[in-house]
C-alpha cells in the first residue's frame, strides 16, 4: 500500500486512491517493468538545413534522411529547424509559472479555456494510469480571452510557438508526402487551427515507484508529432520490440510520426509505441505540437491498394475514445484494417 502522506501538486494519491492501494496490481507493474530491457539510444538526429540549401543533391540527401528515419524509427530528432531556442525558453519558463499554481486554482480557473487536464480518469489499474498533468490546447482556442490576466504572456508566447511548429510540421510532412510522389502543400490544406493542439505537459516527481508511467504507452493520433523536452529524460519507444529511453539533446526537437500517417502511408512510415516514465525526485517538462486534420477529412492512402479501410480523422478519435471508455486502451489502427 502508498503511503498518503506523500503530497503532491496534482493530488493523485488522494484522488485515485483504489489504483493505489492495490499492492497486487502495483507489485505486478513492477514486475513487469523489470522484466523489459530498456537501453539507451541516440535517435537519428537531422540537420535541416539540408532543406533549405541551393545544393539539390544536398536537398535530396536530406529528404532521404527524414523518410529512412520516418520508416525505420517513426522517431527523429531535428538540428537547424528554425524555431529559436529563446522563444522555446521563454515557453519553458511561462509553462513552469503556470504548473506551480496550487492545484484548486489549476482546476477552477478555466486558464487557456479549460483546458487543464491530470491523471487518467478512465483508469482503473496502475497500468493505465499516467502521472503527468498538462494544458491541451487547439490552436484556434489561444488566442482567445483569458480570464486569468497575469498569464496573458503565457498565451503570448505560446501563440508563437504554435506559428512556429506549424510552420516546421508543414514542411516535414509535405517532404515525407512528396517522398511518397505526392504534390507537398496539398498535403497539409485540411490541416487547421480548430484541430491541431499545442500541449504542455509536466511529469512531477513520483517519490514512491519509479515504474509509474508519467504517459501511459501509446501511439499518436495525428500526422505526426513535435516535441521539445527538457533535460531530464523518461521518453522511451518501442524499437525491434523491446523498450529503448531516449537520450534528451539540448539543440534538438524530436519528431515522431502518428496514426494518420502511417495509414496513409500504407505502412511505409511508422506510429511507433512510446511512453514517458516517472522520475523518483525530478519533474520534467515538455512541449507537444500535433498536426491533425481537419474532423471531416478522409485519410485515404497514397497506394492503390490501402492496408486500411477508408475512415475520416473524426471516426478515428471517436473510435479512440470509446475504446478508451470501455478498455482502458486505446486500440488505433488496427480497428481500421481492411
Amino acid at each position: 500500500m502508498v503511503s498518503t502522506k506523500i503530497t503532491c501538486n496534482p493530488p493523485f494519491l488522494d484522488h485515485y486512491k483504489p489504483i493505489f492501494e492495490d499492492s497486487s496490481k502495483i507489485n505486478q507493474l513492477r514486475d513487469n517493468q523489470k522484466q523489459q530491457v530498456v537501453e539507451e539510444c541516440d535517435l537519428p538526429l537531422i540537420d535541416l538545413s539540408g532543406l533549405r540549401s541551393g545544393d539539390k543533391a544536398e536537398r535530396i540527401a536530406c529528404m532521404a534522411a527524414i523518410a529512412e528515419a520516418s520508416s525505420e524509427w517513426g522517431f527523429f530528432q531535428v538540428l537547424n529547424h528554425g524555431i529559436s531556442l529563446d522563444l522555446l525558453g521563454e515557453m519553458r519558463k511561462e509553462q513552469r509559472k503556470v504548473f506551480e499554481m496550487p492545484f484548486e486554482r489549476k482546476v477552477s480557473s478555466k486558464l487557456l479555456n479549460d483546458s487543464y487536464r491530470w491523471g487518467t480518469p478512465s483508469a482503473t489499474s496502475l497500468d493505465q494510469f499516467s502521472w503527468s498533468e498538462a494544458y491541451h490546447v487547439p490552436l484556434a482556442m489561444i488566442s482567445k480571452q483569458n480570464c486569468c490576466n497575469e498569464f496573458n504572456h503565457l498565451r503570448e508566447v505560446m501563440e508563437q510557438v504554435a506559428v512556429a511548429m506549424s510552420e516546421l510540421s508543414c514542411t516535414l510532412a509535405g517532404v515525407l508526402a512528396e517522398n511518397l510522389g505526392y504534390p507537398g502543400h496539398r498535403f497539409t490544406e485540411s490541416c487547421n487551427k480548430s484541430t491541431c493542439f499545442l500541449r504542455l505537459n509536466r511529469y512531477p516527481p513520483c517519490p514512491f515507484s519509479p515504474e509509474t508511467f508519467g504517459l501511459q504507452p501509446h501511439t499518436d493520433s495525428d500526422f505526426l508529432t513535435i516535441l521539445c523536452q527538457d533535460q531530464v529524460g523518461g521518453l522511451q519507444l518501442m524499437k525491434d520490440s523491446q523498450w529503448v529511453a531516449v537520450k534528451p539533446n539540448p539543440d534538438a526537437l524530436i519528431v515522431n510520426i502518428g496514426d494518420l500517417f502511417q495509414a496513409w502511408s500504407n505502412d511505409i512510415y511508422k506510429s511507433v509505441e512510446h511512453k514517458v516514465m516517472a522520475n523518483a525526485k525530478l519533474e520534467r517538462y515538455s512541449i507537444a505540437y500535433f498536426l491533425c486534420p481537419s474532423y471531416d477529412s478522409t485519410i485515404g492512402s497514397c497506394r492503390e491498394s490501402s492496408l486500411y479501410k477508408s475512415f475520416t480523422f473524426g471516426e478515428f478519435r471517436r473510435q479512440v475514445q470509446e475504446d478508451v471508455k470501455q478498455t482502458g486502451r486505446k486500440v488505433g489502427l488496427s480497428r481500421f484494417l481492411r
